[in-house]
Order: C-alpha cells, then sequence, then structure tokens
C-alpha cells in the first residue's frame, strides 16, 4: 500500500499527521499554513517579508527520512538558539528558509532543495502564493472583539463570528492545487482549529479544489476540543461544533472519516449526526501518548490510518 496523501494544517497538530502517515506512504504532501506572526517566524518575517518559516520547517523535520541523516537533520532544524543577543529564540530551520528565500529563491523551490538536503519523505509546499494575516471577530461578555494574526486569533477569548485571511483571496499555490487533484486521501487536523486549520478553506481556490476532489477525507478533532476544558481557542467548544466550522467554510466538502479521541467525545449521538449530515462515517479510538495529553500518539495515530485506508481498500 502506497496511498497519495495529502495532509492539511500548520504546527505540531500537522507535525504529528505527517509523522505518522510516513509509517505508511511515502507519497505524502504537507500544505501548511502561512499566517504565523509570532515567535521567530514574525520576527523573520517582518524583517524580511518572507513566508513565515515556523510551520514549514516544522513539517520538513517531520518528514526527514528514518536513518541517521534524517534524524540529525531534524533535530538541526529543530534546533533552537539561545543567547542574549538577536540570535535568541530563532531554530536553524528557520533561519536556512529565510536565507534560500531571501536571495529571490521560489518559496517552493527553496523548500524542495531543504528536503533534498534532509531526504524528505514527500513534499512541503505553502497553502497560498504570498504569506496571510488572519484576522477574527470574536463575540465576549463585553461585545464584539476584531483580533488580526495568527498567534492573537489562537489564544483569543470568545465565541467565533467570522474569520478571514488578508489579502483577500489570495492566490493558492498551482503545485498545492496539482496534489489535491491527484490524492487519494486528504486529512486535515488536528491543530489550532481558528489559525491552522480552518485557513485551507479560506483560499478560494484551494476550497474549491477540496471540494471537487475525489481523495477520501480524514478529519482528526483535537484532543482538548470540549467545553469543560481551558484550552485557548477551544474552550467552549464541542467537537461537533468544530465539525461545524468545516461545514460552514466549506460546505460542498464531504468528510468521509473523523476521527476522535475517546476522551473528548461527551455526547455520541450529537457527534455522529453531525459526522452524518457531512457524509462522514465516526471513529473513535484512544490517541493520548497518556492520560492527561494534549498530543496525538504517532504509534496510535498511524494504526488508526492504516486500518481506515486498507479497511477502505478492502471495502
Amino acid at each position: 500500500m502506497r496511498p497519495k496523501v495529502v495532509a492539511l494544517g500548520g504546527g505540531h497538530g500537522l507535525a504529528a499527521t505527517l509523522t505518522a502517515l510516513r509509517k505508511i506512504t511515502d507519497a505524502i504532501t504537507a500544505i501548511v499554513t502561512v499566517a504565523d506572526n509570532g515567535g521567530s517566524s514574525g520576527r523573520l518575517r517582518k524583517e524580511f517579508a518572507i513566508f513565515p518559516p515556523g510551520d514549514l520547517r516544522m513539517a520538513l523535520a517531520a518528514l526527514c527520512s528514518d536513518d541517521e541523516w534524517g534524524r540529525s537533520w531534524a533535530e538541526i532544524m529543530q534546533y533552537r538558539f539561545t543567547s542574549e543577543g538577536t540570535l535568541n529564540g530563532h531554530p536553524v530551520g528557520n533561519l536556512l528558509l529565510a536565507a534560500l528565500w531571501d536571495r529571490d529563491e521560489d518559496p517552493v523551490a527553496g523548500l524542495d532543495r531543504v528536503a533534498s538536503l534532509l531526504k524528505v519523505i514527500g513534499r512541503v509546499l505553502p497553502m497560498a502564493a504570498e504569506p496571510l494575516d488572519i484576522e477574527a471577530t470574536f463575540l465576549t461578555s463585553v461585545g464584539h472583539l476584531v483580533v488580526r494574526g495568527q498567534a492573537e486569533v489562537a489564544t483569543a477569548k470568545g465565541k467565533l463570528e467570522s474569520l478571514r485571511i488578508l489579502p483577500e483571496n489570495p492566490l493558492a499555490r498551482p503545485e498545492a492545487l496539482d496534489a489535491i487533484a491527484d490524492a487519494e486521501w486528504i486529512t486535515m487536523g488536528p491543530g489550532s482549529w481558528f489559525s491552522s486549520v480552518l485557513p485551507h478553506l479560506l483560499i478560494p481556490a484551494q476550497r474549491e479544489a477540496l471540494e471537487k476532489a475525489g481523495a477520501k477525507k480524514i478529519v482528526l478533532l483535537n484532543l482538548d476540543a470540549h467545553p469543560n476544558w481551558t484550552g485557548n481557542e477551544y474552550a467552549g467548544y464541542t467537537p461537533e461544533e468544530h465539525l461545524g466550522l468545516i461545514a460552514h467554510y466549506a460546505p460542498n466538502m464531504r468528510c468521509d472519516f473523523v476521527v476522535a479521541d475517546t476522551s473528548v467525545v461527551r455526547d455520541l449521538s450529537a457527534l455522529k449526526q453531525q459526522v452524518t449530515q457531512m457524509g462522514g462515517e465516526l471513529v473513535v479510538d484512544d490517541l493520548r501518548k497518556a492520560p492527561g495529553s494534549v498530543h496525538h500518539d504517532d504509534e496510535k495515530l498511524t494504526a488508526v490510518f492504516r486500518n481506515i485506508m486498507t479497511n477502505t481498500l478492502i471495502g
């Protein structure tokens, strides 16, 4: 089995998905959010007017080969300087990507060059042809709050009323659209729902490609997507509400499988109903690294992916 898989997302959530998928197939394309404005990425983006490299770097590191060369380069890419000077907080991988892009290399060509150096399994692409910003409106106890910036949106409190990317209607990368059209499987999540997952549906050409794609789609829900949890943007949201947001922003996109950890399912009937409305099947399993952890176990994720893909092929 060597299925062609496209994985959408950003940050640690996408990295977890990629780590699990690379144990099943080497035909992986990661399409990564490019709106980060915090930390090292924000500093480099402001100084050089380039794509924020952080999420792209993490995707590259997650797809490094499992031999000594790949593992050592993954560690080097993730190594973060600690100093009293201007390098403080910058990962090596961010600086490497910034250097390639600053010398006028096409962003995708630069990513492909680094992928070749790292012996990356698959390919890493930006989700848009230019860097983006995220803006959201939340309803709070004191009224409406407009928040701009990926880091700010990801930590805002309140009920999401609208989500936008700036500039509006950006172009998608043709390589990403081709990968979506050619895919057999497409995954979304886990990750920051408002700032890493939903933005993929706000690029018109990419949303249309996802709605038209013949690939089976798998949505992976977060581990802290429950109203009794206090995890940043997820406080007050249920798993079915997260799915409802996908349906709102991409009403014509079918979700064939929705994967949830057992601990976040409180109203099984409501969740099943939402999944059915989106044309899918609910898969509930133990996916945590450890009790109370907010990180997926990559071995458990691999097993779920393999089971879904194998059973679908047999069926």
